[in-house]
């Protein structure tokens, strides 16, 4: 069994709390300034869709961060979103040559 621990916060939480709302930016200027949709924007900030490669370009010109930093926090919630499913996820182990 996988241990279950407390939720991470999704990127585009911490992308709304840490740097939007305390730079007083809101969806429709970050977006134009990133060059995205503003749907895709209030997506990622409300949590419907995950940081991609290029998104985590995007941000990391944007604030001055990595790129790494989106892509691991985002790998971080997808890997607890899908070890809260391990239970119902049945393989065959693979069989070892001798």
């Amino acid at each position: 069994m996988i241990k279950r621990g407390m939720a991470p916060v999704h990127p585009g939480t911490i992308l709304k709390g840490l740097y939007l709302e305390p730079m007083e930016i809101n969806i429709t200027e970050a977006a134009g300034k990133l060059g995205v949709a503003r749907k895709t924007l209030s997506q990622l900030v409300n949590g419907r869709m995950g940081i991609s490669a290029e998104m985590a370009i995007r941000l990391s010109k944007a604030l001055n961060t990595t790129p790494q930093l989106w892509m691991n926090m985002q790998q971080g919630y997808d890997l607890w979103v899908a070890e809260k499913k391990a239970d119902d996820i049945h393989v065959v182990p693979f069989a070892i040559a001798s």
